[in-house]
């Protein structure tokens, strides 16, 4: 990778991006075709889903300027949200001036849960358990050698007992198994699996569920980043930057007003659960475009890291923004990421394989310290539109490309119809119709006369 820093990329035709991708990261023209077409051909989803019936495809984007643990990185993005992409490569612009961000992660370990039922003694079971650690764990550990050789396996058990339910008490036995640079799913079903009968010897019960948790608290993924406040006082408008968007006497923002802004922001996320929702779905706009885009199962990791978010009882935000003693602005985000470079749609899916590459990844805990900075970048994106300009002004200027669309523009109509309708502050389908049609409807309302 030479550089993450593609200066004027969004401006570029579409094939020129793709040279650009070429040049930066290496990929070859067949791998770049992926990304052209989608990557899966109706004949390679056919055995990856039941009844299947075609591809559905999703806008693919290049998140820019990222600089992760002192590494230029291009960041593969699949959504169809308009404004995540350019929100999240601009605060990564932002964040270079600081140093770009830092991720740590903790060890690849996922936790698969036995439910046992029909216990006669609770606490009698979970003592036998607790004295067969080490038997149950050398069993685990050599279900999967190939796992092993790479220096994964059974790592630990733990026991609970559930005292109340709507079913009464139980036993839960959780497994912990480091699953290296998969994501684990099938590896730790199947080590529960294997070790129920012998849990069932044990405690004299019956082993019910035997399935991985997705809260996998024991595999998390931490960012931050510093942001110098002066460059908080400005946005990029076309290729240079201007002062950021002022406030409602017209007066341009400061940096410290926008770091201020920000903080507060944030305050409302962690300490109301309704606003917190909104700010940690902004978080997963970047996270989940990534973990699309790589082949992994965004499902899990949305689940584990609401779950994570209410971990305290109360459900709150995943980030936290502050100062530090500089007075520049402090952010950092932690949330479990269980995603791997290794098995399921990673390794079989032409565009995914390439995205893996584009990173330049070789290992999952790189990729989940990549996906947790998108994360935080994308949160800062949202947090800053909210505390200066309000959301709308840049995600509607790239809705409206949409709008006209959807009215029936094409060629370079779409621009002009989109650009009439930002100036207006109108992105509507009604009036993108009334622009194309140049309406007498234009001079009724006083509206100007299109320009196309």
């Amino acid at each position: 990778m030479t550089t993450s820093r593609i200066p004027g990329f969004y401006n570029l035709p579409l094939d020129e991006r793709l040279d650009k991708l070429t040049a930066a990261a290496g990929l070859t023209p067949g791998e770049l075709a992926a990304f052209r077409t989608g990557g899966l051909s109706p004949d390679q989803a056919d055995p990856m889903v039941e009844n299947a019936v075609g591809t559905f495809g999703l806008p693919l984007g290049i998140g820019l300027n990222f600089l992760v643990n002192g590494r230029e990185v291009l960041v593969p993005m699949a959504i169809e949200e308009p404004s995540v992409i350019a929100g999240a490569s601009f605060m990564a612009k932002l964040a270079r001036a600081g140093g770009g961000f830092t991720a740590v992660t903790s060890a690849p370990e996922m936790i698969g849960q036995m439910q046992v039922l029909d216990v006669a003694d609770l606490e009698s079971a979970s003592m036998s358990l607790l004295e067969h650690k080490a038997e149950l764990l050398a069993d685990a550990d050599e279900i999967d050698p190939v796992l092993k050789k790479f220096g994964g396996g059974a790592r630990d058990l733990e026991v609970r007992i559930i005292e109340e339910s709507p079913i009464g008490a139980f036993l839960v036995v959780h497994l912990i198994y480091d699953v290296r640079d998969a994501m684990g799913a099938n590896a730790v079903n199947t080590a529960c699996e294997k070790l129920a009968p012998r849990v069932e010897q044990i405690t004299g019960g019956r082993v019910h569920l035997k399935i991985l948790s997705n809260l996998a608290d024991r595999r998390l993924a931490k960012a931050s980043c510093t942001i110098p406040v002066k460059e908080l006082a400005f946005e990029t408008v076309g290729a240079g930057l201007v002062p950021a968007q002022g406030d409602h006497k017209g007066r341009p923002y400061t940096g410290e007003e926008v770091r201020d802004g920000i903080i507060a922001a944030w305050a409302f996320a962690a300490a109301d659960p309704h606003r917190a929702a909104t700010h940690n779905k902004g978080i997963m706009n970047g996270v989940d475009a990534v973990v699309i885009a790589t082949g992994n199962d965004w499902r899990a990791i949305e689940a584990g890291a609401h779950a994570y978010a209410a971990r305290s009882g109360r459900y709150t935000s995943l980030s936290a923004w502050g100062r530090d003693a500089d007075e520049n602005l402090t952010g950092t985000l932690e949330m479990p990421m269980a995603v791997g470079i290794v098995g399921g749609a990673t390794r079989v899916h032409p565009a995914a394989k390439a995205a893996l590459k584009l990173m330049g990844v070789k290992t999952a805990s790189e990729l989940a310290g990549i996906i947790v900075s998108v994360g935080l970048a994308q949160n800062l994106a949202a947090l800053r539109a909210l505390a200066t300009e309000g959301i709308q002004r840049g995600h509607m200027s790239l809705h409206a490309r949409q709008v006209a669309i959807a009215a029936g523009a094409t060629g370079d109509r779409i621009e002009k119809v989109a650009a009439q309708m930002v100036a207006e502050k109108m992105v509507r389908i009604d009036r993108a119709e009334e622009i194309l049609q140049d309406a007498p409807a234009h001079k009724e309302t006083g509206r100007p006369k299109p320009k196309i």
